[in-house]
C-alpha cells in the first residue's frame, strides 16, 4: 500500500473556514482513497481473471455481503454485481473536512474492506488456522448475536493495532473478559496476547479476525444484527445506523501508531455511533471530543472506554481463582485439557433444585461430602452431586426447575468449568488450569449462591449448596433425585392445552425482535427451547412484570388450527401491529413469528408433500435448497413467514405437532443427529398416531440425500405416508 504513495497522489486542499480536528479528517480521507483505490485494484485483477460471472460469497451466510445489504440493500452474489457499488462508494470520498464528510469516508471504506475481503476469500487467501476466525459464519452469529443485542454480553470491544508490550495487552484484554465483554481483535495484537497465553476464538468470544481490512467482520457481524434481530429490512440505511447506536454498544481501541487506513475504518465505525479511544497523545489537530478521544493510560483505558460508550456492567464479582463471566460460557474443556470429570454416562452424577423451609438451612453454607479436588487425581473420573436448597417466601416447588436448569449457565461462567446436560445426565469437567490456578469443587457452590441470589431476588432469600463426590452419598441421593423429576414430569404430562384456562406470552427476545411474540403452551415450548408453560407460568409469578404475560384462553375460533380471538388480540398490540392473527397448530396459516433463537426451522418440501425439519447445529444443506444460516435469515426478526417456522426441537413430539397439515405423518427429512436426539419420544408418538415404530426409520436424513431428487426414490421405497395424503398446499 505505502509504496503506492497514495499521500502524494490524492490529498486535497484544506478547505477555509472549516472548523475541527483536521488533521484527523484529513488521515480518515487519506485512508478511504488508499481502501478504495486498493479495493479497485484488486477487483480489477479478480474480474480480468474470473470474469463477472464468477460466484462470490463468505461462507455458511444467508446475508450475502452484510454491508452491502444492510445499508445499500444490495445482495451481491457475483463478481460482476460490485463494481456499481465500488464506484458509488468512490464518487463519496471526498476532501472536505467536515465530520459528517468523515463519517461519509468512512462509510466507503467499509465498502471498499469488504470488497477487499470478499475477494481474498475467492483467491482462497482468508484466515484458514487457529485461532485466526475471518468471517464469522451465521451459527456463530446466531449463537452470540443475541446476547450482544440483549445486553447480556454488555458491549463490544474492537481492538486494533499493537499494544504497548505483550503483558499491557493481556491486561486490557482479560479485564475485558472478566467483565463480560465480546471481543474483535485485528492486527499484531493478536501474537501479543498469544505470548502470553490468552485463550482467544469462538469459545471465548474473542475473536480474532485477522489484520489489515479483516477488522470488517466485526462490522458485518453488527450489521447483520441488525437485519436478524431488530427487524431492520435490508437498505433502510438510516434505521440500521440507529440500531447500531442504540442497540450495539461498541467501541475501538486502536494501540499503537495512527495508520491512515486504520482511522478511515474508524470512521466507518463511528459512521454506526461506535466511538474510538487510542493509547495516541493526540493534539487538538487529531482529537474529536466524544468520538476520536486519546487515553495513553493502559490502566484505566478500558474503564473510560465503558463510560464513553456508555456501557453498564452488571457482573457479578465472585471470589474464586479464575475469571468468570458470560466470556467463558462457550469454553469447551476438551479431554486433553481435563484434569478430572464427573457424570457424562462414565460416572454417576446428578444435580437437584429444592425449595426447603426456613428451619432448615443455613445461608450461605457449603458443603463438601467425599474426596475434594486436591484428593483427586489427574484424568480420574468420580461420581457427582450437586444439591442446592433454596429458601424464599415467595418460593414454590413449581419454581425448582426453572432454578434447577439455571446450574448449567452459572456453572459455564467459569473459566475451565464444563457443564453439559442437566438432572441425572450432566457431565462437568474441570480444566487442568482451573485446577493448578487453585479451583477447588467449593467455588462451584460459590457461583451458585452468588448468581441465585442475584439473579432472582424476589423468591430466593437463602441458599446452602451440598457437592457430593462420595460414591455411596452420590448412589443414594440420585434415587431422591429421581423421584423429584418423575413428579415433576407428571406434572407436565398430565397438562394438556385443553386442560388449561391461559396461556404465556414470552417477548423476551423483542429486545432485538420488537415485533416478535411467541404463545407458550402446555403442548408447545417456547421457540427456544427452554421456555415451556411451567417455566412460563413460574417467570410471571416471580416477576408479573417480566417477559411472561398471561393469556386467557377463551373459546377456539378453530380448535384444529390453533386459534382463539384473545391470542389474536394479544399478539396484535404485543407484536405493535405487525400480526393480527396467530395459528399454533399449523405451518400454513398465520403462523407463529420466528425471533432469532429458536432451535430448529421447519418448512414445506411441496415435491414431498411432506415438510422437513433442520436445526441449528446442523451446518448442511436441506432438501428445500437452504441451509439453516440461510432459513434462518428469511424467517427471523420477528416475520411471519406461512409455510417457514421458528421451533423448540420438542415441539416435533408434541402431539399439537401441526395436526391441521396432517401431523407427524408429514415429517419426510430430519438430520440424523436430530433423530437420535428425539429418538424414544418420537417412536413412542409415532405409535400413538398409528405409524408404526419404524416411521421414524422411513423420514430422509442426510445420509440418504439432501436434494429432492435423492430422497424421493427413498421415500418412495419406503411408501412414507405422506406421498398419500392430501396436498399440504
Amino acid at each position: 500500500m505505502s509504496a503506492l504513495n497514495f499521500d502524494k497522489l490524492f490529498l486535497g486542499a484544506i478547505p477555509e473556514g472549516e472548523t475541527g480536528p483536521v488533521g484527523l479528517f484529513q488521515k480518515g480521507y487519506n485512508g478511504a482513497v488508499m481502501a478504495v483505490s486498493y479495493a479497485e485494484i484488486l477487483l480489477n485483477r479478480a474480474l480480468a481473471k474470473s470474469g463477472p460471472e464468477q460466484p462470490v460469497s463468505y461462507p455458511n451466510t444467508g446475508y450475502f455481503l452484510p454491508v452491502f445489504m444492510a445499508l445499500s440493500g444490495e445482495q451481491i452474489t457475483k463478481l460482476g454485481e460490485i463494481p456499481t457499488a465500488l464506484n458509488r462508494m468512490r464518487a463519496q470520498v471526498k476532501p472536505v473536512f467536515t465530520f459528517e464528510q468523515a463519517r461519509l469516508n468512512g462509510e466507503a471504506t467499509l465498502y471498499a474492506a469488504e470488497v477487499i475481503e470478499i475477494i481474498n476469500y475467492l483467491e482462497g487467501n482468508n484466515p484458514q488456522a487457529e485461532p485466526w476466525t475471518g468471517f464469522l459464519e451465521d451459527p456463530v452469529f446466531r449463537q452470540y448475536g443475541i446476547k450482544m443485542v440483549d445486553w447480556t454480553i454488555p458491549g463490544v470491544a474492537i481492538i486494533i493495532g499493537r499494544a504497548k508490550d505483550s503483558k499491557l495487552a493481556a491486561k486490557i484484554v482479560g479485564s475485558l473478559m472478566s467483565q463480560g465483554m465480546m471481543l474483535f481483535l485485528c492486527d499484531e495484537i493478536v501474537e501479543q496476547l498469544l505470548e502470553e497465553n490468552v485463550k482467544l476464538g469462538v469459545d471465548y468470544i474473542a475473536f480474532p479476525v485477522g489484520n489489515f481490512t479483516q477488522v470488517v467482520h466485526a462490522v458485518n457481524y453488527a450489521l447483520r444484527a441488525g437485519m436478524a434481530f431488530g427487524g431492520i429490512a435490508p437498505g433502510a440505511r438510516e434505521e440500521a445506523r440507529d440500531y447500531q447506536r442504540r442497540r450495539v454498544m461498541a467501541f475501538v481501541l486502536h494501540l499503537g501508531e495512527l495508520d491512515d487506513v486504520k482511522v478511515a475504518a474508524e470512521f466507518g465505525a463511528i459512521f454506526l455511533g461506535f466511538p474510538v479511544l487510542t493509547d495516541q497523545e493526540l493534539g487538538p489537530e487529531l482529537e474529536l471530543p466524544d468520538w476520536y478521544v486519546s487515553h495513553p493510560n493502559y490502566e484505566t483505558i478500558v474503564r473510560d472506554a465503558l463510560e464513553l460508550r456508555g456501557v453498564k456492567l452488571t457482573a457479578i464479582e465472585v471470589d474464586i481463582p479464575v475469571n468468570f463471566g458470560p466470556a467463558f460460557e462457550g469454553e469447551t474443556v476438551r479431554k486433553k485439557d481435563t484434569y478430572v470429570e464427573f457424570g457424562g454416562g462414565h460416572s454417576p452424577a446428578f444435580e437437584l433444585v429444592r425449595s426447603i423451609g426456613s428451619e432448615e438451612i443455613e445461608d450461605g453454607r457449603i458443603t463438601v461430602v467425599g474426596p475434594t479436588l486436591d484428593q483427586m487425581q489427574e484424568g480420574e473420573k468420580h461420581p457427582l452431586g450437586i444439591m442446592v436448597d433454596i429458601y424464599g417466601r415467595k418460593m414454590q416447588v413449581d419454581f425448582e426447575p426453572v432454578l434447577e436448569r439455571r446450574i448449567h449457565y452459572f456453572a459455564n461462567y467459569a473459566e475451565g468449568l464444563w457443564h453439559v446436560a442437566q438432572r441425572d445426565l450432566c457431565w462437568v469437567r474441570i480444566a487442568k488450569e482451573a485446577q493448578a490456578k487453585g479451583f477447588q469443587l467449593e467455588d462451584i457452590g460459590k457461583i451458585l449462591i452468588a448468581k441465585y441470589k442475584a439473579d432472582f431476588p424476589s423468591i430466593v432469600d437463602r441458599v446452602q449448596v451440598t457437592i457430593l463426590t462420595d460414591e455411596r452419598a452420590v448412589a443414594e441421593n440420585i434415587q431422591l433425585a429421581r423421584q423429584y423429576y418423575r413428579e415433576r414430569d407428571d406434572r407436565m404430562r398430565g397438562l394438556t392445552d385443553e386442560a388449561v384456562e391461559e396461556f404465556y406470552s414470552c417477548i423476551l427476545c423483542q429486545s432485538f425482535a420488537p415485533n416478535h411474540v411467541c404463545v407458550v403452551t402446555p403442548e408447545r415450548v417456547g421457540l427456544c427451547g427452554a421456555v415451556t408453560w411451567l417455566d412460563a407460568k413460574a417467570s410471571y409469578q416471580i416477576n408479573a412484570l417480566g417477559p411472561n404475560r398471561i393469556i386467557e384462553k377463551g373459546p377456539a375460533l378453530d380448535a384444529e388450527k390453533g386459534s382463539w380471538q384473545t391470542v389474536n388480540d394479544y399478539v396484535a398490540v404485543t407484536s405493535n401491529g405487525a400480526m393480527e392473527e396467530v395459528c399454533l397448530y399449523t405451518l400454513n396459516e398465520a403462523p407463529m413469528t420466528s425471533c432469532g433463537c429458536f432451535e430448529a426451522i421447519m418448512c414445506i418440501v411441496p415435491e414431498a408433500n411432506g415438510v422437513c425439519v433442520t436445526t441449528r447445529e446442523h451446518a448442511g444443506m436441506t432438501p428445500v435448497g437452504m441451509s439453516f444460516s440461510t432459513l434462518a435469515g428469511m424467517i427471523g426478526g420477528g416475520v411471519q413467514t406461512p409455510g417457514f417456522m421458528g421451533i423448540g426441537k420438542s415441539f416435533v413430539v408434541s402431539r399439537k405437532f401441526i395436526p391441521a397439515d396432517g401431523g407427524l405423518a408429514r415429517i419426510v427429512w430430519m438430520p440424523k443427529a436430530l433423530k437420535e436426539f428425539l429418538r424414544n419420544d418420537f417412536v413412542a408418538r409415532s405409535q400413538e398416531e398409528n405409524l408404526g415404530e419404524d416411521f421414524i426409520d422411513k423420514i430422509a436424513d442426510e445420509t440418504i440425500g439432501i436434494s429432492i431428487d435423492e430422497i424421493l426414490p427413498f421415500l418412495e421405497e419406503k411408501e412414507h405416508p405422506a406421498l398419500n395424503m392430501d396436498s399440504i398446499l
